[in-house]
């Protein structure tokens, strides 16, 4: 089985097959945003399962939208850190202790934009009558670009391969 980023490869290898001098051109810059669109592959994927999640919980079921939205993010946070782990990230973490290192801080990052979230809809849809759906589909794009940047910075950032070991 092909990973993301093979799948993409070949994308881009296909769409510039026929195009050598524009290929060269434009690889340096795929190979600096591959990270950020497999992030939205599976962001996408993460964003699906928020959003049809909290209709699922709201519209259907008519629960609380605070309630909803942090069962939701149960579902989302979990696929996400799957996703973001092994596919987009590239992180495998080596023993128990860093894997529940790695966990916590992903979860933590999360609960910080599901506060954010939390307060936009309290705000937009209780205190302002916003409609339910449309504010809970515009603070994901805000959650989704927060999550990137702890995801990225944060939890799965690349260990610097120059040590004090190296420097002596």
């Amino acid at each position: 089985m092909k990973t993301p980023y093979e799948l993409l490869d070949a994308i881009f290898e296909r769409g510039f097959r026929n195009h050598p001098v524009g290929r060269k051109k434009m690889y340096p810059v795929y190979l600096r945003f591959r990270e950020l669109m497999c992030y939205g592959i599976f962001g996408l994927g993460t964003f699906l399962i928020s959003i049809f999640t909290y209709a699922l919980f709201t519209e259907t079921f008519e629960w609380n939208i605070l309630f909803s939205n942090a069962l939701s993010w149960i579902f989302a946070t979990a696929f996400a850190f799957i996703t973001n782990r092994r596919y987009v990230f590239v992180s495998h973490a080596k023993g128990f202790k860093e894997f529940s290192k790695q966990l916590w801080s992903f979860s933590a990052g999360r609960l910080v934009t599901l506060g954010i979230e939390e307060v936009m809809l309290y705000v937009f849809i209780t205190k302002l009558g916003f409609p339910n759906m449309l504010i809970k589909f515009c603070s994901q794009f805000i959650v989704i670009a927060l999550n990137y940047v702890f995801s990225k910075l944060i939890v799965f950032r690349k260990k610097s391969s120059i040590t004090e070991e190296n420097l002596t």
